[in-house]
């Protein structure tokens, strides 16, 4: 049973790698500060802030009392303004958080069969192989949508947001916020899980060699 338990222990790190990365990308979606832009005010001209994530911007003010106030505001898919790199994203990162959660469930049925000996000592299917799969499409994903958004960044590209949203369509700068951060340790998670499933090979008890 010894070979038995160092596949099962892999592939309970695989596991373990897998919930961190689907728990980093659903945390990386909600939070706004994907992009953190810096402006002037349109009224008074005092420097402020906006951070623009996937679905809502939050943006900070700056009142008479040198304190900042913070007001968010939600967007959905009936938005006109929102730019089609953001809109990438969203699907991107959604499909993404979709897949982990599905390579989680067929990756608990996998470890179950394995941990119950259920898996036949003829068998030459990994059953870990298609969370493995799910699990790198998910990175590939994610990857891709954290790449047009610093490609968004570098070229300072401007958002048509509603005059209600008191913000100019040009930042006078922007930067990569600390939701990009929260979203690479999810693709690097969802690499790491991916690898670790295709690569399983299984190897049956001594006990199954005498049949």
């Amino acid at each position: 049973m010894m070979l038995l338990r160092k596949d099962t222990n892999l592939q309970i790190m695989g596991f373990t790698a897998a919930i961190l990365a689907w728990i980093f990308c659903s945390v990386s979606m909600g939070l706004p500060q994907w992009r953190v832009w810096y402006f002037q005010e349109l009224v008074d001209s005092k420097p402020s802030m906006a951070l623009v994530g996937l679905w809502r911007t939050c943006i900070y003010h700056y009142n008479n009392y040198s304190s900042n106030v913070r007001v968010c505001h939600r967007y959905t898919y009936h938005d006109s303004f929102v730019p089609l790199s953001i809109r990438v994203a969203q699907h991107l990162v959604l499909v993404s958080s979709f897949f982990g959660m599905a390579g989680t469930i067929s990756n608990i049925i996998a470890l179950w069969k394995l941990y119950t000996e259920r898996v036949q000592k003829n068998t030459t299917y990994n059953s870990f192989f298609f969370p493995g799969i799910l699990n790198i499409l998910a990175s590939s994903f994610v990857l891709f949508a954290l790449l047009y958004n610093y490609l968004c960044i570098m070229r300072n590209e401007d958002i048509s947001f509603p005059p209600f949203f008191h913000i100019p369509s040009f930042p006078y700068t922007q930067k990569a916020g600390s939701a990009l951060a929260v979203a690479t340790l999810a693709a690097f998670f969802f690499v790491l899980s991916g690898t670790i499933f295709i690569s399983f090979t299984f190897h049956p008890p001594r006990h199954w060699s005498s049949f």
